[in-house]
């Protein structure tokens, strides 16, 4: 892997989420209320052959949610992580296509989310509901990273 290549992924997958995080807790924290929900992945938790920086990126979301979280707990102010795993988009028909089989293997519900799976979760994640949790990473991956 080149530096460029490290370079961009973190640019885009961390810095990335650390930019958009910053303006929007920063409205939360003044306003004492909000709840701000972090995309990342489950490869931050389990990782991926030939993909270190995106692993890598993905994990640091998780502390960026973590560390943000427990910095604006005591405003009112919520932030969780969602983690999807194979999830039926347009960037995951090339996977299905090539591997599909062998993905579906790995997962334990042996099926590839949907985007409302997802939707689902952040919708709850930014309810009233959700008013006491802060700080989590929530898998939406049909057991995928358990298994």
């Amino acid at each position: 892997m080149t530096d460029e290549d490290w370079d961009a992924v973190i640019d885009v997958h961390l810095n990335g989420h650390y930019n958009i995080a910053r303006a929007a807790i920063n409205h939360f924290r003044d306003q004492e209320d909000g709840s701000f929900v972090m995309f990342t992945s489950t490869s931050g938790l389990i990782g991926n052959i030939g993909q270190a920086n995106y692993a890598a990126a993905k994990a640091g979301v998780l502390g960026l949610t973590r560390a943000a979280a427990l910095e604006v707990a005591d405003r009112g102010v919520r932030i969780n992580a969602v983690l999807p795993g194979f999830i039926e988009t347009d960037m995951t028909k090339v996977i299905q296509r090539r591997a599909g089989d062998q993905v579906l293997a790995q997962i334990p519900q042996a099926r590839f989310g949907s985007p409302d799976d997802v939707a689902g979760l952040v919708l709850f994640l930014c309810s009233d509901d959700a008013a006491y949790i802060t700080g989590q990473a929530l898998t939406v991956d049909g057991g995928l990273s358990i298994a």
